[in-house]
Order: C-alpha cells, then sequence, then structure tokens
C-alpha cells in the first residue's frame, strides 16, 4: 500500500525539505515499488499543483520540494543489484556512497561525482561529472536500459533498441519525460583508485587558475581534479587517479604539485567508495545557496581573467571548477540529451548570497551548460543547456510522452519563458 505522509504526521519533517531548501508539500508519496510509483502519480495528478520527483534530495535546484504539492520521494527504490559481470541494476532512491561500496566487493565502480549523499535518480538523468570522469565519462554514459513511468502511468522498458528516442531523452533531460524506477549500468572495472588532496596557496588568481587548467589538460586520461578555490587565497583540491598503479598515481599527481604553492598534501590508494562516502545526514535546508555555473572549453587568459574578478569581488564564497573531457568527450554529441562533448572544464561559483550582477561579467565567456549546478532558470540558459538540435528532438519527444507538461518543475524543456 501507498505511503503518503501529510503534516502533522511524525515522518513529515524527515520528509518534507531538501538539502538545499526547506519544502511545505500538501502530501509526501513514498513509493515502494515500480506499480506504487504509478500509483503515486496517479495520486499527484489527482490532487493538482506543483509535482516534484526526489531521489536523494541533495539537489542545487531546490525543485525536488514544493509547497502545497505533492513530492514523490523515490527513496525506498534504493536496492543495488549484480545482473552480470559487470551489469548492474539500481533503485533511483540509493545514494551514490552506498552504491559505490555495494560494488566495491565486486570489483566495480561508477563514476558519479563528488559526494555520496547525492541521490542516483537525479545525477543519473542529468549527466553525472564524477571523480572517474576523464577515464570513465559520465554517468549516463554507463546505462544500458532503464525502467521508467511516463505521465500517463504507463510503464516502459527503454535501451538503445526498445523506445530508443525515450532512452535518448532520460541521459539528460530524465526528470522532463517521466520518473525512472530502475538503472542498468555497465559498471568499470575499478577495485582500488589513487587519491590526492592538496592545499594551496593561491597569489594571483587568474595564473594559477590557467596553470591548474593546463595541468589538468596535460595529465594522463586516467586523472580527473575538482578544485575549490575560497576567498581568492586558498584552494582545495581532490584529483583522483582511476587506477590501481601507485608509480603511475604518482607520476601522474607530481605535475599538480607545481601548479602554486603547496600548503599541505596527501596521497594513497584507496576503494573508490572512500572517495564518494554517503553520511546519510537528515535534509533540512541546511546548504541553501545561490549557485551559477557554465562549461568551458580551456581556462584561458579571457575566462580566468574575469574568475579573477568574480573571486575578488567578494560576491562569491566559492569556486569549483570540475574537470570534464577524456572519455567524456569520446561520445557523439547527438548520443545523448547531454549534448555537451568538447568542453574540458565545469565552473560553478557559490554565494549565501544572490550574486547575478557579478556573474554576469562572467557568462559570456562560458560555452554551454549542466543544469545540476544552477539556482536560477531562463530561456537563455535552458539554451544554452540543450543546444537547437537537442531541445528540437527533446521537445518533440516531450510531446508524445507528457502532452499535459505534468513533469514541469525541472528547467521545463515544454516551457520556453522565464519563472
Amino acid at each position: 500500500m501507498l505511503e503518503v505522509v501529510r503534516p502533522g504526521d511524525r515522518l513529515y519533517r524527515a520528509v518534507r525539505d531538501v538539502y538545499t531548501a526547506t519544502g511545505r508539500p500538501a502530501a509526501v508519496a513514498r513509493p515502494a515499488s515500480t506499480p506504487e510509483v504509478v500509483e503515486a502519480l496517479r495520486f499527484a495528478r489527482d490532487a493538482g499543483g506543483p509535482l516534484s520527483v526526489r531521489s536523494g534530495g541533495h539537489g542545487i535546484s531546490s525543485v525536488a520540494t514544493n509547497v502545497e504539492g505533492t513530492v514523490i520521494d523515490l527513496g525506498l527504490l534504493n536496492s543495488v543489484e549484480r545482473i552480470g559481470d559487470d551489469l548492474v541494476r539500481i533503485g533511483p532512491g540509493a545514494r551514490w556512497g552506498d552504491v559505490a561500496a555495494a560494488l566495491h566487493p565486486w570489483g566495480l565502480a561508477i563514476s558519479s561525482g563528488d559526494s555520496g549523499d547525492v541521490g542516483v535518480g537525479g545525477l543519473a538523468t542529468t549527466g553525472g561529472v564524477g571523480l572517474m570522469g576523464r577515464a570513465h565519462g559520465l554517468t549516463i554514459d554507463h546505462l544500458v536500459a532503464a525502467e521508467v513511468v511516463t505521465a500517463d502511468g504507463t510503464v516502459r522498458r527503454v535501451d538503445a533498441e526498445q523506445d530508443p528516442d525515450l532512452f535518448w531523452a532520460i541521459r539528460g533531460a530524465g526528470a522532463n519525460v517521466g520518473i525512472v524506477t530502475s538503472f542498468d549500468f555497465r559498471a568499470d572495472r575499478v577495485p582500488v583508485v589513487g587519491r590526492a588532496t592538496l592545499q594551496y596557496r593561491v597569489d594571483d588568481v587568474a595564473r594559477f587558475l590557467r596553470a591548474w587548467g593546463e595541468t589538468v589538460e596535460a595529465a594522463p586520461r586516467e586523472i580527473s581534479a575538482f578544485l575549490y578555490l575560497m576567498g581568492g587565497e586558498f584552494a582545495l583540491a581532490t584529483i583522483v587517479y582511476a587506477g590501481d598503479d601507485p608509480q603511475g598515481a604518482g607520476r601522474a599527481f607530481g605535475p599538480f604539485t607545481a601548479v602554486a604553492p603547496v600548503l599541505g598534501q596527501q596521497a594513497q590508494l584507496v576503494p573508490y567508495a572512500g572517495v564518494v562516502t554517503a553520511t546519510h545526514a537528515p535534509h533540512r535546508g541546511q546548504q541553501g545557496a545561490t549557485t551559477h555555473t557554465g562549461l568551458a572549453v580551456h581556462l584561458d587568459e579571457p575566462i580566468t581573467a574575469r574568475l579573477a574578478d568574480l573571486a575578488g569581488s567578494g560576491a562569491v564564497e566559492m569556486l569549483q571548477i570540475r574537470s570534464t573531457g577524456g572519455a567524456i568527450n569520446d561520445v557523439a554529441r547527438d548520443a545523448t540529451a547531454y549534448a555537451h562533448r568538447h568542453q574540458n572544464f565545469s565552473v560553478t561559483a557559490v554565494s549565501s548570497m544572490p550574486f547575478d550582477e557579478a556573474w554576469e561579467r562572467v557568462w559570456p565567456m562560458m560555452d554551454g551548460l549542466y543544469l545540476s549546478f544552477e539556482t536560477s532558470f531562463s530561456t537563455e540558459l535552458l539554451e544554452a543547456a540543450f543546444p537547437p538540435a537537442t531541445l528540437s528532438r527533446l521537445r518533440d519527444i516531450k510531446r508524445r510522452v507528457d502532452p499535459d507538461d505534468v513533469f514541469n518543475q525541472n528547467f521545463p524543456v515544454a516551457t520556453p519563458v522565464s519563472r
């Protein structure tokens, strides 16, 4: 029987909010099976009002909760099972840290981001820029099949041969076309990885970022690197070598120690599960923030000059720069609804206060958008996330599978107006 939590119920406080925002939904449906997802969707449509679908609840955009609407919380669909040598079936409500821990005994791993508390469903229907991305691609690049509930309550099994248009759409714009109730991934054989953490003193932000970008692009594909720049004077880096060769990892890490003065460093071989650990901390809207983001081909002089100005303006607390490129860019741009296959970096700025005006100087330097790191919505941003041919195909599929625009809370492709 479908569990529905309402205001005043004992569980309501635990399921009303997400990591980045507080909510006040009229009901939170908690399905424990695909038939119950169908029932929850019918319940939400009958109730009317906003509909949010939530997996892990960690999403930056905060659209996984609402006010006076229905939330379909997929947290109970959290199974992880092995269905072949390197094939695994994962529920959308599992957290990536738990997935990594479950896959490790089998010598398997799936690149999935930098936080183990992120839910599988949100990330695996948007992209998945992770700490093994240059070696193994986006998370969606490992998806081989899925089970999807579309707006009319139909349960569809989709893959490259069966319903290929819908399979294409869920890999980058899944929140617009249905609710994925299980994912079949082809995992990589990665028993352990090399992980290095470095703390830098930053004397010249623009010069530092250019050196960082050049070092990342020159690194072997086994290397993926995430940089966190705080206040323009201090930076922290997490660098992962997707392999178990300590000598190879050491050689690959070496150039990163020459980027800027190193205040502290550590390197070791660890299970991938040790890189993305799930804490299962409760979500109470504790990390409310404004974020703006864009993709970059290179960290060249024009971009780094603008980023240095932004970092020094006091408008943002952190700049995060994630490596893309490598295996991510081996995939054809029209192979998935995520079409950004030539950029080498994802750049995100974070602040506790709005900083639209400061970001406007940086945005013209960007080349595309990854939706998971953006808190704003506009037609311009939607078109940056989905190039014209991609957006046109998405809208055709949307008209066929969701003509009533039921799934309209997460960068809706069928709504070409600002909100």
